[in-house]
């Protein structure tokens, strides 16, 4: 039997060309995709790259991101009361420093895992993985005298076959974590046009669509060029703070070139969609074709403009229409702002991430510290269609 070895890789340009050749769809995994993660990476993630082999053929990837975590990028709310401040700062020192993320912490979903189970087994693959995990460890207190604090799998349905793995986690000691669910709306095939998609709601969506219609009116909505994201580039990136700044929580902020790398490396499997009114840009959103799946990234908007036009409502409807008019079978709305996603159709899907800390006393209160990151947010689900 032939035994698996691993190779890690700091530079999509030493990718092997057997890479793309895998039979796997995510277009994160893909070195288009990578390459431009690589040019326009947030300032505190570094991307390894795992190649897992047998007899010098690759039969497995991972993605394996350093995250380095501090108190100002975790915490960037300073309006908060004093005991909050005091607890962020008391959690802050538990949590900051060098985290090793197996996936893309960018993205809601797995994005980050690949393998050909006719070659490898699951447990295999694992232990590898678990392998290349010490070993970046190890460049890294070498290299540069830092210890990681942390070590995540990330974002797996309840479905997912990973979680038949448990002795895996509970040799390595990783906890198993419910985190936000994922909202995803599963189109009909039978939908073809916006009215289908409309004429589906209850009355008092179908009402609710035209109001957001109705004062969305005066916006002027058009797909952005390479060029005009060269020109906006700084006011989509203001924009982009703006909602950022605003979230409960942070690990990284992007770089203000990142929108237009991902354009010239993706090409027409990456979409941004700007608002203007009077000719001046209040907001945009940006979409990942990924396959038969439409992913929505990151969106920014002027809070000034955001009640009075509707904003935010108009755009999860213009995602919905571009995925429905270009014939996928879903929408990955991801974790945030559950309650307004329910109401245009999607449906929370459960994940799970894997987690710990290296230092036995933090991880003994590590699922207290995620709780209170990354709350489960009561809300209401919304039922929008008959």
């Amino acid at each position: 039997m032939v035994k698996s070895q691993i190779k890690i890789y700091n530079r999509v340009e030493e990718l092997p060309e057997s890479w793309n050749a895998l039979p796997n769809n995510d277009v994160f995994l893909k070195t288009a995709f990578l390459s431009a993660l690589e040019q326009s990476s947030p300032k505190n993630i570094t991307t390894h790259y795992i190649g897992v082999f047998k007899a010098e053929e690759l039969v497995g990837i991972a993605i394996v991101q350093r995250v380095e975590m501090y108190l100002e990028d975790i915490f960037r709310n300073n309006n908060d009361k004093y005991i909050t401040r005091k607890s962020k700062q008391l959690i802050s020192k538990i949590v900051r420093g060098n985290t090793l993320v197996v996936g893309n912490i960018m993205h809601t979903g797995q994005h980050g895992l690949y393998f050909n189970t006719e070659e490898i087994s699951y447990k295999e693959y694992l232990n590898q993985l678990s392998i290349a995990i010490e070993q970046i460890k190890s460049n890294l207190k070498q290299k540069h005298d830092k210890k990681v604090r942390l070590i995540a799998f990330k974002d797996y349905f309840e479905d997912d076959s990973i979680h038949n793995n448990q002795a895996f986690f509970k040799t390595q000691k990783l906890y198993k974590i419910q985190v936000q669910p994922n909202m995803v709306f599963n189109i009909p095939e039978s939908w073809t046009i916006l009215e289908d998609y409309t004429s589906s709601f209850t009355k008092k969506y179908r009402d609710r669509f035209k109001s957001a219609r109705k004062k969305g009116k005066q916006i002027i909505k058009r797909e952005l060029s390479i060029e005009d994201l060269t020109v906006l580039q700084s006011e989509i990136f203001k924009l982009y703070k703006e909602v950022s700044d605003n979230a409960r929580v942070n690990s990284f902020i992007l770089s203000e070139n990142h929108f237009k790398t991902l354009k010239q490396e993706l090409k027409a499997d990456f979409k941004v969609f700007g608002y203007f009114i009077d000719e001046e840009l209040v907001g945009f959103f940006t979409l990942i074709l990924n396959n038969k799946t439409l992913e929505t990234y990151f969106l920014g908007y002027n809070p000034e403009f955001q009640y009075k036009h509707q904003i935010y409502l108009n755009m999860l409807f213009d995602m919905a229409q571009f995925a429905i008019e270009n014939n996928f079978k879903n929408i990955v709305y991801a974790r945030t702002a559950m309650e307004i996603k329910s109401s245009v159709g999607a449906k929370p899907k459960a994940m799970h991430i894997y987690m710990k800390h290296t230092n036995f006393i933090a991880n003994s209160m590590l699922k207290l510290i995620v709780k209170y990151l990354n709350p489960v947010t009561k809300w209401v689900e919304r039922h929008p269609f008959k």
